[in-house]
């Protein structure tokens, strides 16, 4: 008969917690994840009579009051970046509130076209 102490069995390490923990972060990144990037300011587009609604990419922001922005940039140094970033793409889509008279969009792509982009696409909502 042997009546000295057992050896101790070495626990296992507790686990649950840090799956817990893992999958708290992961549904904390998904909803604090930025998809897409964020309108720069509230552009209401107008309805479509035909068409789809545009696709995602290199996005060109037009506001009520005639403001541009692409990718942090506003103004003029928008049309400059837009230029730099068009490169071997030459495809666009145009986000233009619906208050912004037709003439000035026209004349917005008209100055586009100059600068070698060869597809704009005017992104608005479905009717």
């Amino acid at each position: 008969m042997d009546f000295s102490t057992p050896q101790r069995r070495r626990t296992a390490e507790p686990i649950l917690p840090m799956i817990n923990v893992v999958f708290l972060l992961l549904i904390f990144f998904l909803l604090s994840s930025q998809i897409a990037p964020r309108a720069p300011f509230t552009v209401v587009p107008p309805k479509l009579e035909t068409g789809e609604a545009a696709a995602s990419g290199a996005i060109l922001f037009m506001a009520a009051d005639g403001q541009l922005h692409f990718s942090g940039a506003k103004g003029g140094d928008a049309l400059a970046a837009v230029i730099a970033q068009a490169g071997g793409r030459r495809r666009l889509s145009l986000r233009a509130d619906a208050a912004v008279p037709a003439r000035e969009v026209a004349s917005l792509i008209s100055r586009l076209r100059d600068t070698g982009i060869t597809s704009v696409t005017l992104a608005g909502i479905g009717s």
